[in-house]
């Protein structure tokens, strides 16, 4: 006699319900970072071309700013160095809420968009200040406007982009009343301009919240694929989960017919009074290894261990029409499977009772938010229980119920042994039980 001893790693799948903030919030960080950092190539992009005197890139910047290069190049400076501070200090910013999984402060967006908006309207400004009437240089201040408002769409929120285009549209149509009007510059399309930048904010921010709203889906999706796994773990077969995450089944209560299969070590207390805690474990270990396969194989779960024993449900959450069927043929593999066990001195001797019924129950995640469970619940768990006690007093390993028996063997009525109507603890009416082994 001898008991095979193996290592299983056990892994604890741990959920912080009070978590600072959900799975979407920390993909809207996400694309914030990407945001700052496209906003960081651009303007890297902008300090390269300030190293060039516009001089050398163009004859028609015109007399006023030639004679004012100097000070041009110094305020252009001055809002590129300031604008790369400023995205530097954000991507940190972003970062450490992103590692920390803290959300964003409310008002901390249509700050930053405020800020950033503005740098255009100041590059306009110094435009408008040293640039000659005809010149191109205001071009690039509001092309920047423009690149401002679409990468918003980043944000995933209606509001800011439409705070952001709102902004941009007010700023120039101040800036163009008062500077660029001396230049007539735009002075045709100025209106046109702003109230472009105005729908622009709004197309861009209704494109942002379709993105938004493909998260939160995706989300979603993610959230009852995790919520399956996590509920059901290591409890069904692959083949269960998969079926769960393709039907989309709901795992709040509802009513099924499902067999209830209850399995007990017979003898246990006797036998683990006499071993170590470390034998005991492998014991179990070994027993629960191949009886659980066996139930997963045939379409049940393990809801509930009992400690010398297990509870296990066929017809939930997935049935294939076929319960009672399974968790006869799945008890009857045990028993077999125990005693090639017993054979080949893997296990020293082992009897089990198992106890079947079938009825309607109640099922689902039951619970509080700090812990859930998916459980079964009706008066078909305590009758399969109380049948499966019943294997004591008649010396048997497997009993069934008629409902059982109606269901599983209608075509080999033979197999099943009558020990007649049975009272059973707590049900004022005889049941009969039927002896498979």
């Amino acid at each position: 006699m001898r008991i095979r001893r193996r290592k299983r790693v056990v892994v604890t799948v741990v959920t912080d319900v009070n978590a600072p903030i959900d799975q979407l919030a920390l993909q809207a960080l996400s694309t914030e970072k990407l945001r700052v950092i496209v906003l960081l190539i651009i303007t890297g992009l902008m300090a390269i071309q300030s190293l060039v005197p516009p001089s050398m890139l163009s004859s028609d910047l015109g007399a006023a700013l030639q004679q004012n290069m100097g000070s041009f190049m110094r305020w252009r400076f001055a809002i590129v160095g300031f604008l790369i501070v400023y995205l530097v200090a954000q991507r940190l910013l972003v970062a450490y809420l992103i590692k920390t999984h803290q959300g964003i402060p409310p008002v901390y967006p249509f700050i930053t968009a405020l800020i950033e908006i503005s740098m255009p309207t100041a590059g306009l400004v110094m435009a408008a200040t040293y640039a000659s009437p005809g010149s191109p240089v205001p071009l690039i201040p509001v092309f920047l406007y423009h690149v401002f408002i679409v990468l918003s769409a980043l944000r995933l929120s209606l509001f800011l982009s439409l705070f952001t285009g709102a902004v941009a549209a007010i700023e120039f149509l101040v800036v163009s009343r008062f500077y660029l009007d001396r230049m007539n510059f735009y002075r045709p399309i100025q209106v046109p301009i702003g109230i472009s930048l105005l729908v622009l904010g709004a197309v861009t921010g209704f494109v942002g919240r379709e993105i938004r709203k493909r998260m939160v889906e995706a989300n979603k999706l993610a959230e009852e694929r995790n919520n399956i796994v996590h509920m059901f773990g290591r409890h069904v077969s692959p083949a269960v989960v998969n079926e769960l995450l393709a039907s989309g089944s709901d795992l709040r209560g509802e009513k099924k017919s499902v067999c209830v299969m209850f399995l007990d070590i017979r003898n246990f207390t006797s036998f683990a009074e006499k071993k170590s805690p470390e034998e005991v474990v492998y014991y179990l270990e070994h027993l629960f290894d191949f009886m659980i396969e066996i139930v997963n194989r045939n379409h049940g779960i393990i809801n509930k261990f009992l400690g010398d024993g297990f509870m296990a449900v066929f017809g939930a959450p997935i049935s294939d029409g076929h319960n009672c069927l399974n968790a006869v043929q799945a008890a009857k593999e045990i028993l077999m499977r125990l005693k090639i066990e017993i054979a080949q001195g893997n296990v020293p001797p082992t009897r089990v009772g198992i106890g079947l019924h079938s009825g309607d129950a109640v099922m689902g995640s039951i619970g509080s938010a700090l812990r859930r469970e998916y459980t079964v619940i009706g008066d078909v768990v305590n009758l399969a229980s109380r049948i499966e006690k019943l294997n004591k007093e008649f010396d048997s390993e497997l009993l069934i119920s008629e409902e059982v028996k109606h269901d599983a063997l209608s075509d080999n009525l033979s197999e099943a042994i009558s020990m007649g109507h049975v009272q059973v603890r707590g049900r004022e009416e005889p049941i009969q039980i039927y002896q498979l082994a």
